[in-house]
C-alpha cells in the first residue's frame, strides 16, 4: 500500500489543559481552563483533551465543566486501563455534546516491566479488558501504547490489533520521550498503517514530545504517511521539552498543503489571540523567534530583507502576518479614545463583545475593561494592539473579594521598601503595610496582611507587552497555598502594580475556591 494522496482532512486533537498543564510551575484554575477550553473551541479544534479526571476532584470537575459548557469539538478525558479510571472519565464527560475516552497503556518493555510491572500479556488483556469497558459508555474510545518509538514492533501489532478488535475507533502512536527522528517516525506510522489498519475505519494519531526537538517533524512525517490525528498543545507547552506545536503543523499544512495534500479545520486568524491567551494564563512567556507567533516571527532586521519585503512581501515572507492573526486595521487608541471607539478596536481584533458567543465579553466585562483601558491610556498615552490584547486577558477575573483600590511604595538605596495598600472588600475598605527586600516583596506582604491570606510565592515572570518605553508591563506568578497550587497574572504600566494584581488574584482565586488540587496520580502519561 502507498500513503493517500488526495486532498485529506487532519483533525487538530488539542492537549494544551491535560499535556500542557503538566508543564513544569503551570497551575489553570477552573475559570481559565474553561476559558482556554472556548477559546480553542472557536479556533476549530477538532476534539479538546480537558483533562484527567481520576487524579482529583478538582480536575473531575473541570472536565465535567467544560464537557457541559464547550459545543463544537469532540470533548475527551484520560484514563488509564484501571475500571476506577474509566469510570471516572464517563462520568466526567456525561453531558458533553461529543465525548470520546482515551485509554492508555505502556507499549515498550522498560516501562511495562518497571512502571507497570506486567508482562506483555497482561499489558494486552487489560488494554482490551478497557477497550470494551470504555464503549459502554461512549461510541468513541481512543487507545494509545505509550513509548512506541522504542517497543517492539511485534508486540505493538498485536496490542494495537487486539485494541482496534475490542472497539478502538482511534490509535494513538505516541513518541512519548521525544525519540524518533522523521524518518523512522514516518516509517512507524507507516507500518501501522499498512499492517494494522489495513485500510479499516480507524483513526490514526500522533502524539510528539520535543526531548530532541523534533515534533513538528515527526508530527508532520506523520501526515506523509497516512496520519489523519495530530496531538499538540498550543506554544508547544507540555512535560519536559514540550509537545508538538498546533500553531506549527497547522501553518505547514497550510502553507504547504501542495506537498502534504492535507487540511485542517483552524480558523487561522485566530492562532495569535489563542497563543497569548494561553501563554498569559499559564505564565509561559514565548520566545521572540518561535515560529509563527513569537514577536520577531515576521520582523526584518536585514538591510537586504527589509529592502525585498518593502518591495514584495514574498520576497521573504511565505506567509503573511494577517493569516495568523498578528495585524488588524485597529485605530491608534489613546485617553480621548470613547468607549464606542474601544468596543471597534477589539471587534477588529476578532474579540466578541456583544457577549452572543460563549466566552465573548458581555457590557459588565466591557464596562470593567474600558475603566481599565483609560487608566492605562491615561499613563501611557497610545495604546497598541498588543496593549488591548493583554488588557483582555488580565480582565477575565474570578469573582472578587478583594479589590485593589490604591497602593503606595516607599523606597530608596538608604532605607527598606515599604508598601501601602487599600482594598474594597463587601466588608468594607481594608489597609496594610508591609516591608520586604524589594518593592514587589513588600506589596506581596502588605497584600497578605491585608487580606489574611498567604501564599507561597513558586514562580515570578515579568514582560514587557510592547517594545516601547512606555510598555504595558505583564506578570504571572504561581503559588502554593496549603495542597493547592494558584496562578494569576496582572497588566499595568508600572511592574509593582502588574505584581500587586498578579498577586491578589492568586488570592481571589484562593478565596473563591476555583483552584487546582495538586495531583495525586502519578504514572506517565503519553
Amino acid at each position: 500500500m502507498t500513503a493517500p494522496t488526495t486532498d485529506r482532512r487532519i483533525h487538530i486533537f488539542d492537549t494544551t489543559l491535560r499535556d500542557g498543564e503538566q508543564s513544569p510551575g503551570v497551575a489553570l484554575n477552573h475559570t481559565q481552563k474553561v476559558e482556554i477550553a472556548h477559546a480553542l473551541s472557536r479556533l476549530g479544534v477538532d476534539v479538546i483533551e480537558a483533562g484527567f479526571p481520576i487524579t482529583s476532584d478538582g480536575d473531575f470537575e473541570c472536565v465535567s465543566r467544560i464537557a457541559r459548557e464547550v459545543r463544537g469539538p469532540v470533548i475527551t478525558a484520560l484514563a488509564r486501563t484501571a475500571r476506577t479510571d474509566i469510570e471516572r472519565a464517563a462520568a466526567a464527560l456525561e453531558s458533553a455534546h461529543r465525548s470520546r475516552i482515551h485509554v492508555f497503556t505502556s507499549a515498550s518493555a522498560v516501562q511495562m516491566e518497571h512502571m507497570l510491572r506486567k508482562t506483555p500479556e497482561q499489558v494486552i488483556e487489560s488494554s482490551v479488558a478497557a477497550v470494551r469497558l470504555a464503549r459502554q459508555y461512549v461510541d468513541d474510545v481512543e487507545f494509545s501504547g505509550q513509548d512506541v518509538m522504542r517497543a517492539d514492533f511485534e508486540f505493538v501489532i498485536r496490542l494495537y490489533r487486539e485494541a482496534i478488535e475490542a472497539g478502538a475507533t482511534c490509535i494513538n502512536i505516541p513518541d512519548t520521550v521525544g525519540y524518533g527522528t522523521p524518518g523512522e517516525y514516518g516509517a512507524l506510522i507507516a507500518r501501522v498503517r499498512d499492517e494494522i489498519v489495513q485500510g479499516r475505519p480507524v483513526e490514526i494519531s500522533t502524539h510528539c514530545h520535543d526531548d530532541l526537538g523534533m515534533a513538528t517533524a515527526n508530527s508532520l512525517a506523520a501526515v506523509e504517511n497516512g496520519a489523519t490525528q495530530i496531538e499538540c498543545t498550543l506554544n508547544g507547552i507540555g512535560e519536559r521539552a514540550g509537545n508538538t506545536s498546533l500553531e506549527e503543523v497547522v501553518m505547514a499544512i497550510h502553507t504547504r498543503r501542495d506537498h502534504y495534500r492535507a487540511h485542517t479545520g483552524i480558523q487561522t486568524r485566530e492562532l495569535y489571540r489563542v497563543s497569548r491567551l494561553v501563554s498569559r494564563l499559564t505564565g509561559m512567556p514565548v520566545a521572540p523567534n518561535k515560529a509563527v507567533v513569537g514577536d520577531n516571527a515576521f520582523a526584518h532586521e536585514s538591510g537586504i530583507h527589509q529592502d525585498g519585503v518593502l518591495k514584495h512581501k514574498e520576497t521573504y515572507e511565505i506567509m503573511n502576518a494577517e493569516l495568523v492573526g498578528r495585524e488588524a486595521a485597529v485605530m491608534v487608541m489613546g485617553k480621548h479614545s470613547g468607549r464606542a471607539a474601544f468596543r471597534k478596536a477589539l471587534q477588529d481584533l476578532g474579540y466578541d463583545t456583544d457577549g452572543h458567543n460563549d466566552g465573548g465579553l458581555n457590557d459588565t466585562a466591557l464596562n470593567a475593561l474600558f475603566v481599565r483601558f483609560k487608566e492605562l491610556a491615561d499613563r501611557k498615552g497610545q495604546i497598541f494592539a498588543d496593549d488591548l490584547h493583554a488588557l483582555v486577558g488580565s480582565g477575565a477575573e474570578t469573582s472578587e473579594t478583594f479589590g485593589l483600590e490604591r497602593f503606595q511604595i516607599a523606597m530608596g538605596t538608604d532605607m527598606q521598601p515599604l508598601a501601602y495598600v487599600r482594598l474594597n472588600t463587601p466588608d468594607g475598605v481594608r489597609e496594610a503595610t508591609g516591608t520586604g527586600d524589594g518593592s514587589v516583596e513588600a506589596v506581596f506582604h502588605a497584600l497578605n496582611t491585608a487580606t489574611g491570606i498567604t501564599p507561597r510565592l513558586e514562580l515570578y515572570r515579568v514582560q514587557a507587552v510592547t517594545k516601547d518605553t512606555g510598555a504595558l508591563g505583564e506578570v504571572s506568578v504561581s503559588a502554593s497555598y496549603g495542597a493547592m497550587t494558584v496562578s494569576g497574572n496582572g497588566v499595568a504600566s508600572d511592574v509593582v502594580e502588574a505584581s500587586a494584581r498578579a498577586w491578589l488574584r492568586v488570592i481571589n482565586h484562593i478565596v473563591g475556591g476555583q483552584t487546582k488540587e495538586r495531583q495525586t496520580v502519578t504514572a506517565e502519561t503519553p
